[in-house]
């Protein structure tokens, strides 16, 4: 990736003349976007990468190779330099199908030191049987439950969901805030669908707030992301799994992948940022090995 001697295409030097003009960028700043995009451009030279089909996972393998040597600030002034040419390409020139400026949000995300940890069969009905269904604060853990299990929603997610998201006649939820900015409409399971009515019909406090899930306790109000993650680590303690709520996420992925699902439908499904950060989720399941080598029926 040495610095280029023969001239930049022209999109990147209109990108340039537009910082110029509509920024007035000082000469450091616009040198340092110069350095930046015009090793973009070799990086897509060497990949025979064209411009309109420029994915997340490219912008992930030119960051790795750009910002390995580099301090932390440094990489960030990288990706805040990078952000912007995406946005540039995307709202101004029209070049790329998607925007893909808020996805670049931190350094690139290989495999993980070890393969995150899901539930198996017999430990999903061990654990949907530990929730007391005599308490709201039971019900209301049910219905979470169903939500983290059957969607592989974040705490956080699960938190924000308000009674407006949520459409019953068409069994369907809408992510508006998602950690990657990805807003997206995921299905009701049936059964996820029952969990949230009796939630709000028999356990929900009587409130003007329109969260979804409250406190049990006056005065009312939201639960946080904590409140979501206490709650299901105590089930899952309680039926005796040494667990987290994110394990239910990774069920979750792990069961898109045994359906048949794609790597990259996990990663839309998740609301991942990156490719990366769904193919952690391609380890070796002893369900699929044993299929594979044995030619078991399991």
């Amino acid at each position: 990736m040495n610095k280029p001697e023969q001239p930049l295409p022209e999109v990147y030097v209109d990108y340039l003349e537009y910082r110029n003009q509509t920024n007035g960028e000082r000469y450091k700043q616009t040198q340092e976007i110069k350095r930046v995009i015009s090793k973009l451009h070799i990086y897509l030279e060497n990949n025979q990468v064209r411009m309109e089909k420029l994915g997340i996972e490219h912008i992930d393998g030119f960051l790795a190779e750009l910002s390995l040597p580099y301090a932390l600030s440094t990489r960030r002034l990288h990706r805040s330099c990078l952000r912007g040419f995406l946005s540039y390409l995307y709202h101004q020139r029209g070049i790329l199908k998607r925007d893909l400026a808020p996805l670049v949000t931190g350094p690139p995300l290989y495999g993980q030191s070890r393969p995150p940890n899901f539930l198996r069969p017999q430990e999903i009905k061990k654990l949907f049987k530990a929730v007391q269904l005599s308490t709201s604060r039971g019900i209301r853990t049910y219905a979470m439950l169903h939500l983290a299990y059957t969607l592989g929603l974040r705490p956080r997610e699960i938190s924000m969901i308000t009674l407006d998201d949520i459409e019953f006649k068409h069994r369907r939820v809408s992510l508006r805030k998602r950690k990657a900015d990805n807003p997206i409409v995921l299905p009701l399971t049936e059964s996820t669908t029952k969990a949230l009515v009796a939630y709000i019909i028999g356990a929900r406090p009587d409130s003007d707030q329109r969260a979804l899930f409250l406190t049990t306790q006056k005065p009312y109000k939201p639960i946080t992301a904590n409140y979501v993650s206490r709650d299901l680590s105590l089930i899952m303690k309680k039926a005796g799994l040494n667990g987290t709520s994110y394990w239910l996420r990774h069920t979750y992925a792990q069961n898109i992948l045994e359906s048949g699902g794609s790597i990259f439908e996990v990663k839309e499904m998740m609301g991942h940022d990156r490719i990366q950060s769904a193919e952690s989720y391609l380890h070796i399941h002893i369900k699929m090995m044993r299929k594979v080598l044995f030619n078991e029926t399991v």
